[in-house]
């Protein structure tokens, strides 16, 4: 959920209102927002420098607001006022016209102030990390059309080819002397990874061979914005086209109520290489029928179809009643999070009051019941508890080191699941054993004094192709002993009480009538002092003392036994 930090005194000025700290929140969460913080730039810079600021009657007041995730309108002062004034009755919705279209659109006479400047520059950064996935998805560039002759070129060129003044930057570097320069940009450099790899870069020239931007990295200095920035253009690039024809819709939509002529856009034309033609932006509005008896019931009220009908122009979805009890719906180009009549459903609670909805007992009597996986696991825990064990809560992800080098195993050879772009070296794959999380918690409690003993029940994750998302969750038992000696007994015994208390009897006959140790080989484990755990004619798991290598490898100096088993056969 994206938080937004806008002006108060502007939001009001923007409201035609003024509000206390409290009003404004319950304004908020009727609408289905969240007032997180009231604070001001002076205290957010000494929360970061690690200081405390109590509030100045002088100093400018800033609310950090909570905004959903799906409403892209709502992520600037210009789209949350305007949302608000529409919820509150005091505004009318002007149908937006445009005159004249790679995804694109032109801004005419604008006028910006400094605060809308930085609200538009504030809207970019917010789409980028929201909607264009850290502009893998979108990239957003914003120029002054001024400085800039049409027509624009949309090209892919070797980055040695590429040459041009970035943004705030005083000469000309080259497509791979941008790379070198923002490697260490704490802003930028989480974006080279982007096109870094590829043989051409994309760029966007006008017709005097002027570059507008190396997208997603930077924009030209030539173009840039300024508060005497007249007309805009804004172009977004993007490998997700819906994604980009909504950033360019939600940018007109928040902003072009600075234009001379209000709420007004050019179209720009885009020509494909095939000659395909598409005008740009396209500020769609959509019908969306629903019917009335269904809304109401699903959210549990009681309102006429005219009435539904009103609560739903509070959320900007103007709308009209047909045949009595249909409901025609009309979708604004400001509302791409309207997918499905679910949304409109909620629409109509939010317009409504979730506070105001009348509270029922069910009608129908049922007895909840604890998950039965859930609950074995809970009984396991507290009776392993009791046997002296700590327990210990481990991160899922882990490092491929540490599901398979560590532990004497080939990584081709474990069914793990890789993430696709792990942010750390910690967190490769998806842990397929608890066993390394405990030797690890081990590793950083030495100086607590021996016996370590610890324990986990929990998932694990494997691969598994026959699975309907490719792999399959699992849970285990995993309990490690630490101490001057490698305690093999006390894992062995560990191991008889859980069995004992799932009332599974030792097989002395070693038959599927009951459960027994058979003697293994793993490389995880010492030779000759490993034994898998079988179960019913099934392994379900293996116990042993850890070897010398593996040890070291997790950087512990003291004998260890562990045993680790899948308790899912038991519920």
């Amino acid at each position: 959920m994206p938080t937004i930090g806008v002006k108060r005194d502007l939001l009001f000025k923007a409201l035609g209102k003024t509000y206390s700290n409290d009003e404004f929140q319950n304004l908020c969460f009727k609408f289905g927002l969240e007032l997180d913080e009231v604070t001001t730039e002076k205290q957010m810079i000494a929360k970061e420098q690690g200081s405390d600021h109590d509030i100045d009657a002088s100093d400018e007041i800033i609310y950090k607001i909570d905004i959903p995730a799906n409403r892209y309108d709502l992520l600037c002062l210009e789209g949350l006022s305007t949302g608000l004034l529409i919820f509150l009755n005091n505004y009318y919705l002007f149908l937006l016209s445009v005159r004249g279209h790679i995804v694109a659109a032109v801004l005419r006479n604008v006028t910006l102030t400094q605060d809308s400047y930085n609200s538009f520059i504030d809207l970019q950064d917010k789409l980028h990390q929201n909607i264009g996935r850290k502009r893998s998805l979108v990239s957003i560039g914003t120029h002054d059309l001024d400085t800039i002759k049409g027509p624009f070129l949309y090209d892919a060129r070797p980055p040695s080819e590429i040459r041009f003044k970035p943004l705030n930057q005083t000469k000309e570097y080259t497509g791979e002397e941008i790379m070198e320069l923002y490697a260490t940009h704490a802003q930028l450099k989480q974006y080279l990874p982007i096109i870094k790899d590829s043989p051409v870069y994309p760029v966007v020239y006008d017709s005097n061979g002027v570059v507008l931007s190396l997208p997603p990295i930077i924009n030209g200095d030539h173009t840039k914005i300024t508060l005497n920035t007249k007309n805009i253009f804004i172009e977004c690039t993007a490998t997700d086209l819906t994604k980009a024809r909504v950033v360019v819709d939600t940018i007109v939509c928040s902003f072009s109520q600075y234009c001379k002529t209000k709420y007004t856009a050019e179209i720009v034309e885009v020509i494909y290489p095939d000659n395909r033609l598409f005008y740009y932006p396209e500020l769609k509005y959509r019908m969306e029928e629903i019917d009335h008896n269904t809304a109401i019931n699903y959210i549990g009220i009681k309102r006429t179809p005219e009435q539904v009908a009103q609560l739903l122009s509070k959320m900007s979805l103007k709308t009209d009643v047909k045949n009595n009890d249909k409901l025609m719906v009309e979708i604004p180009p400001t509302r791409h999070d309207v997918i499905h009549s679910c949304d409109i459903y909620e629409d109509i609670a939010i317009a409504y009051g979730y506070n105001e909805i009348e509270k029922t007992i069910p009608h129908m009597s049922t007895i909840a019941e604890e998950f039965p996986l859930n609950k074995l696991t809970d009984q396991i825990r507290i009776e392993l508890a009791q046997a002296g064990f700590t327990e210990a809560l481990t991160f899922s992800l882990c490092s491929r080191e540490d599901v398979a080098d560590k532990l004497g195993h080939k990584i081709d050879n474990i069914p793990a699941v890789h993430i696709s772009n792990p942010k750390t070296l910690e967190f490769q794959v998806a842990r397929t054993s608890l066993l390394p999380g405990l030797l690890k918690t081990i590793s950083a409690n030495k100086k607590m004094p021996l016996p370590h003993k610890l324990f986990e029940v929990s998932d694990v994750v494997l691969r598994d192709d026959t699975a309907e998302v490719g792999a399959r969750n699992i849970r285990h038992l995993c309990a490690v002993y630490a101490n001057k000696s490698a305690g093999f007994e006390i894992i062995h015994g560990l191991v008889d009480r859980v069995l004992l208390l799932l009332e599974v009897p030792w097989s002395t006959n070693k038959n599927e009538d009951g459960y027994y140790l058979r003697a293994a080989d793993d490389p995880t484990y010492f030779p000759q002092r490993c034994a898998e755990i079988v179960c019913y004619g099934k392994v379900i798991g293996k116990m042993g003392v850890l070897h010398p290598d593996v040890l070291s490898k997790f950087e512990l100096n003291v004998p260890c036994s562990a045993m680790e088993m899948n308790i899912e056969p038991f519920v």
